[in-house]
């Protein structure tokens, strides 16, 4: 018996359009928080360029050689490494302590985007079937409604979190302070 390799897997599709919309969120998160960002981390508007530079950069370039990697060696665990390194990348920058951890977070955003985009355009073309343009739309869809929802998630969630505070310190500051305690005296300072 063989299997339909025209027929399309809408299910596949639109799992891997709803992990480019979550992937796409994280990486159009990033220049929407700059004002918290800058005020948190006493950063310079050079500081912000860079940081902005390296994740682009990275979610950008890297990808054609992720692409060519792949393609002459198929790596199917690839994929899941891409969104592990944006998840690393994102847990890095919610703990950031200044300049050098929230680039090296950026960074890791960026390489996790840049791993993700090929692959799944190739789940995305073989869950396709005859429908290759479809499968591209919807997947489509999927990373441009994560850059739209970036900005109204940062406005709903993210703003209002800065602002939240436990003893009368800010979130931020209070893992700031952790942070910074740790660096200057280990872990056994907690």
């Amino acid at each position: 018996m063989q299997a339909n390799t025209n027929k399309t897997v809408f299910g596949i599709l639109i799992a891997v359009s709803m992990v480019h919309l979550l992937n796409d969120t994280i990486q159009s998160i990033v220049p929407a928080i700059f004002p918290i960002i800058k005020e948190s981390l006493s950063l310079s508007y050079s500081q912000l360029g860079l940081i902005a530079f390296a994740l682009n950069v990275t979610a950008s370039v890297l990808q054609p050689a992720v692409g060519l990697y792949s393609d002459r060696k198929p790596q199917p665990y690839l994929l899941p490494l891409g969104v592990v390194a944006t998840l690393i990348g994102v847990i890095g920058m919610a703990f950031a302590f200044g300049f050098w951890t929230m680039l090296g977070s950026a960074i890791l955003v960026g390489i996790g985007s840049s791993i993700f985009h090929p692959e799944s355009a190739k789940v995305a073309y073989l869950a396709a079937g005859a429908r290759r343009g479809l499968a591209q739309s919807i997947f489509q869809v999927g990373g441009n409604a994560g850059q739209a929802l970036a900005p109204i998630m940062t406005a709903l969630i993210f703003v209002p979190l800065v602002n939240l505070e436990l003893f009368g310190l800010p979130y931020w500051q209070q893992s700031l302070c952790l942070f910074k305690s740790i660096q200057q005296n280990g872990i056994g300072a907690i």
